[in-house]
């Protein structure tokens, strides 16, 4: 069994600061890919920004310059801290990773509950 479990999400004044965390945990052989999603009310989910074992990252260009992700390998945990946060900002944000389970033999996509951010004054 597989878990992508995130924390730090909440409610902020437009210009702030959050950052987030996810971490996976369970019978995992390795991570892969790990990535920061969001979806605002009404539309598809996007992908925020991504990041390999190596530490190349990928990012939208809605982010691009704001947002920054990051990850602990040891940890099996990425972050995303997110700067000059707009009410556009606001949107449940998925963790999502790549994950090989113990003894299973395949690379499988796996998704976190979802954190709300809220940006507004």
């Amino acid at each position: 069994h597989v878990s992508l479990v995130e924390s730090g999400g909440g409610l902020v004044q437009p210009g702030g600061s959050l950052k987030l965390s996810c971490l996976a945990s369970g019978t995992i052989a390795d991570v892969y890919v790990m990535a920061w999603y969001r979806q605002r009310v009404g539309n598809q989910r996007d992908r925020v920004a991504a990041i390999t074992t190596d530490g190349d990252t990928d990012y939208a260009d809605f982010v691009k310059g704001r947002f920054t992700v990051s990850r602990d390998n040891a940890k099996r945990t990425i972050y995303l801290q997110m700067n000059n946060l707009q009410p556009e900002d606001t949107a449940v944000y998925y963790c999502h990773a790549n994950i090989a389970q113990e003894e299973v033999g395949t690379i499988d996509d796996y998704w976190g509950r979802g954190l709300q951010v809220t940006v507004s004054s």
